[in-house]
């Protein structure tokens, strides 16, 4: 399961919390270590969500670029030109 960049942002800041209000110096090490891992992951699951939108922008360009509108000559052909081809 992929973890979200939101969802890893928010662990982050509840371990940040837990390090600066901790009063065992080793609870404080620990949550700043798990703050640290929490965001590192933060910044890969960024990057897997940036690089899913560009492939679904870029996607649907290439849907755009590849749809063919009928042309003229096509509707004037049909049996109803105001309704134009069917695609086959």
């Amino acid at each position: 399961m992929e973890l979200s960049s939101t969802f890893c942002r928010m662990q982050e800041t509840v371990q940040r919390d837990r390090a600066a209000n901790a009063i065992l110096e080793n609870i404080r090490v620990v949550a700043g270590r798990a703050a640290n891992a929490w965001g590192i992951e933060a910044l890969f699951a960024e990057r897997r969500e940036a690089r899913r939108e560009r492939t679904r922008v870029i996607a649907d360009m290439a849907a755009l670029q590849n749809e063919q509108a009928p042309s003229e000559d096509d509707k004037l052909l049909s049996e109803n030109p105001d309704r134009g081809v069917k695609n086959a």
